[in-house]
């Protein structure tokens, strides 16, 4: 026997970015989003504490050019300072479908 009724479903309607409250929502459904995330454990000073912050393209990229500046700087003097790349921090690229081994 078929029984049919309304049932409530709580869901994602939006994710805003945390640094300036845009919304990430794309197309039909669709979020496009960076995350910053810690999980800090036994013997960390932080022990316990969790992070997610949700980050925006636009304040991605303005956080990953903060990054690489900011490595520049702790290895300004140093003689065995390692390269700077071009894609600091990128592990894959043209994975337009997230079908990649990595």
């Amino acid at each position: 026997m078929k029984t049919m009724g309304i049932t409530e479903v709580e869901t994602v309607i939006d994710i805003r970015g945390d640094v300036c409250s845009a919304s990430t929502k794309v197309g039909v459904g669709g979020f496009q989003f960076g995350a910053l995330e810690a999980r800090w454990g036994y013997g960390s000073v932080h022990d316990g504490k969790r992070y997610e912050l949700h980050l925006c393209e636009s304040c991605f990229f303005q956080t990953v050019a903060y990054l690489k500046q900011e490595r520049q700087t702790q290895h300004m003097f140093s003689t065995d300072a390692p390269a700077q790349p071009d894609d600091f921090g990128l592990v894959v690229k043209d994975d337009y479908f997230g079908d990649s081994s990595r």
